[in-house]
């Protein structure tokens, strides 16, 4: 564990060495990049339910950054989490009523203080969170993010003290079409970095999974009988997903989680209901 530890250390200054002189250019290549990318909206509707006709739910809580609040689709059935919540669904066997805590822009800092305070729930079976995108934008180093993920992850299971979590995979930064080649290769790189830094965490703590599979598209086209020259499909504007991406990428996150072990009969049954469509926050 030491040895992984120190590696991602090696791994962020040896970047840091290379990229710092090039921060200016890292800085108006950014700048440039929010200009062209068109601002989109968070997704509409942040609760659904999953009625596959059977005879108990299990409830589903995601908490994340813009890739969870469902930028690039209309309402979150058709984003991440709505395409997770079909595949618990068939996996599982249960009806899945689910729920979305999710912001544009946010950091695992910011999850942890300004989103999980305001989760209404006081149970839940099943909970995932997506981080990373906005932490690697911000250049945060490995020891503050494994703090902060140290942090989120304390407060959500404070909450939820029974409740399995589990980490999506880490944005495939290096795939945006929108980024310039050094943007991808220094913020890519981080993305890994930080992915790998969540790995040791999640690895040592009970109840905590993390998906560390990278992300690579051209693996989910020929997966998925698509086109592997054309990665402009997986993208609504240039960084954040599209509704094809979301299918895929919660189908795959459904079953990352069913291969865990984590079997729905130890789970707290959420009883048969339905919620009202919320707004957040």
């Amino acid at each position: 564990m030491k040895k992984k530890k120190m590696n991602t250390k090696l791994k962020y200054f040896l970047g840091l060495l290379i990229s710092f002189p090039l921060l200016p250019f890292l800085y108006f290549q950014g700048k440039s990049i929010r200009k062209k990318v068109p601002v989109l909206p968070e997704a509409l509707r942040p609760t659904g339910f999953v009625n596959g006709q059977f005879k108990s739910n299990l409830s589903l809580l995601t908490i994340g950054e813009s890739t969870i609040a469902g930028v690039g689709v209309k309402e979150h059935k058709d984003g991440f989490t709505g395409a997770l919540a079909q595949t618990l669904s068939k996996v599982f066997q249960q009806n899945i009523e689910w729920r979305v805590y999710a912001r544009s822009g946010y950091t695992a800092k910011q999850l942890h203080t300004k989103i999980v305070p305001k989760i209404e729930e006081t149970t839940a079976d099943l909970i995932v969170i997506g981080i990373g995108g906005n932490d690697a934008f911000t250049l945060n180093s490995p020891k503050k993010w494994s703090r902060d993920v140290e942090n989120l992850i304390q407060a959500v299971q404070h909450k939820f003290p029974k409740t399995p979590v589990f980490f999506t995979n880490m944005p495939p930064i290096k795939e945006f079409p929108a980024f310039t080649r050094f943007i991808k290769f220094v913020i890519g790189n981080l993305v890994e970095i930080l992915g790998e830094r969540l790995h040791i965490l999640a690895d040592k703590k009970s109840n905590i999974y993390y998906n560390r599979e990278v992300i690579r598209l051209k693996e989910w086209s020929a997966k998925n009988n698509l086109s592997p020259n054309n990665a402009g499909i997986y993208f609504s504007d240039g960084v954040h997903p599209s509704e094809l991406t979301y299918q895929v990428w919660g189908k795959e996150m459904g079953t990352f989680i069913s291969s865990q072990n984590i079997h729905p009969t130890k789970l707290p049954i959420a009883p048969p209901k339905q919620k009202k469509s919320q707004s957040f926050p």
